[in-house]
């Protein structure tokens, strides 16, 4: 065996872990946990603005409840005043019924605003908790779906794993200045830096050697360095 199969070993791998690699990334599930992971936003949106709605009404609701019961003490107060005989002048006590009656006119009206609100806040909630109950059940499936694309990628993951480390050991066997050459060339010519001459085609782009080049190979010892004249990648011939 020359340097060049050895090197040919380390490509094999490299290419095996690069398709393991480009296989945990395109798993299908993937595809169909983000499309459901994007339904899971577009109702979480729709959410936070029912959500949104029902802060609006609830705070409307909690105002008109401040408010009849600040309307109520003051009632209550002049009540109190009203019958407590601490006033006699006939005016007063009519201006002190009058303001009861305005205030109870006032509460009266608050209540039926209050109990608006309340009718509005029932379709609302409903439509709220039809929201979560369709969350929920999307949620669900995306759950199924990360267990599905846990469980794959553990099985690439420990792949790979294997893989990687019979690339190490192929590459030890590798001279340290023709495994950087190698990995270099792997950076620019998409992965694969070495590949078979098989006839006068090589294997790394398809493409046939001139038949002055595989001639002139030909003549050449196997642990003789040989590049593509089509793509620069180096040759292992048989």
């Amino acid at each position: 065996m020359t340097r060049w199969d050895t090197l040919l070993v380390v490509q094999d791998h490299d290419t095996h872990i690069d398709q393991l690699e480009h296989r945990s990334e395109t798993l299908p599930v993937r595809a169909t946990l983000a499309d459901v992971e994007a339904r899971i936003a577009v109702v979480d949106g729709k959410i936070a603005e029912v959500d949104s709605r029902l802060g609006d009404l609830s705070r409307s609701q909690g105002r008109l409840e401040d408010e009849i019961a600040s309307l109520r003490e003051k009632q209550a107060q002049a009540d109190k005043q009203l019958y407590s005989g601490t006033t006699n002048n006939p005016r007063e006590l009519q201006a002190l019924q009058d303001d009861i009656d305005s205030i109870k006119r006032r509460i009266a009206k608050l209540e039926d605003d209050e109990l608006e609100v309340m009718e509005a806040t029932e379709p609302v909630d409903a439509e709220r908790q039809a929201m979560q109950a369709e969350r929920d059940d999307i949620d669900g499936k995306a759950q199924v779906l990360r267990t599905q694309l846990a469980d794959a990628v553990g099985a690439i993951d420990a792949e790979l794993a294997t893989e990687r480390a019979q690339r190490d050991a192929a590459a030890a066997d590798v001279d340290a200045e023709l495994l950087t050459e190698y990995e270099g060339l792997r950076k620019r010519a998409g992965g694969i830096a070495i590949a078979r001459l098989v006839g006068s085609t090589c294997q790394g782009c398809h493409l046939a050697l001139s038949a002055i080049e595989v001639d002139r190979i030909r003549k050449l010892s196997l642990d003789e360095r040989v590049t593509c004249e089509e793509c620069g990648r180096l040759l292992v011939r048989s």
